[in-house]
């Protein structure tokens, strides 16, 4: 049942992407200039150490900007999280990307994440590893300066016994040049 009705979910969101993707007048993107000065690339990049425990995240992204107020692009994200003799995780996978900006300073965003999440636990405990796929549906809001964002976005499909996240909501800071 879950599984239906995420397919339909990410089909929902891609064709509302595909849509929002004409959205702007063709007249103005000539005027504009070519496609490359709309395209702004930024990720993250995240380091964690502590007491037997290593997590390393990389997200590179690339969004374009439609008109003013509707950007979309695309994320690629890895991860790796080692906590010494109990487990070790991969996590990889894209995220789709739908930034609206009703005013400048403010911005809305929705994130369809696809993570393939792969867990290998120490022999001597007797958990089974596991692979799955985890998608999340991030739908957030922020304060939004020059290129930096910072706010809050909410899991919509955040189920606390079978999830990555241990939360649905999570801050962010989203910077792109």
């Amino acid at each position: 049942m879950k599984v239906g009705i995420l397919n339909h979910i990410t089909k929902i969101v891609f064709v509302v992407s595909f849509f929002l993707s004409f959205s702007t007048s063709k007249a103005q993107e000539f005027q504009d200039g070519d496609f490359w000065s709309r395209v702004h690339f930024g990720g993250g990049l995240g380091l964690g150490f502590g007491s037997n425990y290593t997590n390393i995240a990389l997200a590179p992204s690339a969004i374009y900007d439609f008109n003013q107020y509707i950007s979309a692009g695309i994320a690629l994200q890895g991860s790796y999280v080692k906590q010494k003799n109990f487990y070790e995780s991969y996590m990889y996978g894209p995220t789709f990307i739908i930034l609206g900006n009703p005013i400048p300073q403010i911005q809305l965003s929705a994130e369809l994440e696809q993570l393939r999440v792969n867990v290998e636990y120490e022999d001597r405990l007797g958990f089974p590893n596991d692979n799955f796929w985890n998608t999340a549906l991030f739908l957030g809001a922020g304060y939004r300066t020059n290129n930096v964002t910072i706010g809050a976005r909410y899991n919509v499909l955040h189920d606390s016994g079978n999830n990555v996240y241990s939360d649905a909501l999570m801050p962010f800071v989203r910077v792109y040049f």
